[in-house]
């Protein structure tokens, strides 16, 4: 006996959405499965509507993504009591920084395009700046300063981060790994003398002593 097919949901206007519901889904999306498949196409489908319906509230991806900025930064970001040490206040607002951020790599990806960024989240960037000068940087110097640091910061998460994606789905030995156990002395001396330590060395989290070697070297010329 056939079983009766499921009623067919009659033709009509879509379902009314509100920007909130955009924003969660839209940050579902970027965590499960990564900011690349966060097309407006898929965030419609996902909350039942059409793209056209959808730019009604939102102006395009670029739009959606400094959305979600926002959101993050105003969830997440909380202004920790800083040192009042300039040096201090420089290593504290980065290591929050790089707290938040390593919680939620996909906003990295976005933040590594240069051209997007959430007002919420200057205020770190201020008290690096203001540090930097504080401690003898020239206002110019002390923005090269910054993006020295941030440009750390973010590689550090995105290189862990793809390590630990890596790690997850294959335990099979990495090509690096098979390099390094075939290394050889004569030629690589230095390399062979830590190869067999290469991979647990590397893993190892030295965030916060290689900011503070960083924050010293860029103090030394000022």
């Amino acid at each position: 006996m056939s079983q009766p097919s499921a009623p067919r949901k009659s033709p009509g206007r879509p379902a009314r959405i509100s920007r909130e519901e955009i924003i969660e889904t839209g940050r579902r999306i970027a965590t499960e499965e990564g900011v690349d498949r966060l097309t407006m196409r898929r965030l419609a489908k996902e909350v039942g509507t059409t793209p056209m319906a959808l730019y009604h509230h939102v102006r395009d991806k670029e739009e959606l993504l400094v959305l979600l900025l926002d959101d993050y930064a105003t969830r997440a970001f909380r202004r920790p009591e800083l040192p009042a040490d300039p040096h201090e206040r420089i290593v504290g607002a980065a290591v929050a920084i790089h707290e938040v951020l390593a919680a939620c790599p996909w906003i990295v990806e976005v933040l590594t395009a240069d051209d997007l960024m959430s007002t919420s989240a200057l205020w770190f960037v201020e008290q690096i700046v203001d540090g930097l000068v504080e401690c003898g940087l020239a206002p110019e110097r002390a923005v090269h300063g910054y993006r020295a640091i941030w440009y750390y910061t973010a590689g550090e998460i995105v290189v862990r981060t793809a390590a630990a994606r890596r790690r997850a789905v294959d335990e099979r030995p990495t090509y690096r790994e098979q390099v390094f156990a075939g290394i050889d002395p004569g030629e690589y001396p230095r390399l062979a003398q830590v190869a067999d330590r290469w991979a647990p060395l590397t893993a190892e989290d030295t965030y916060l002593v290689q900011l503070r070697a960083l924050v010293e070297g860029l103090l030394i010329t000022r």
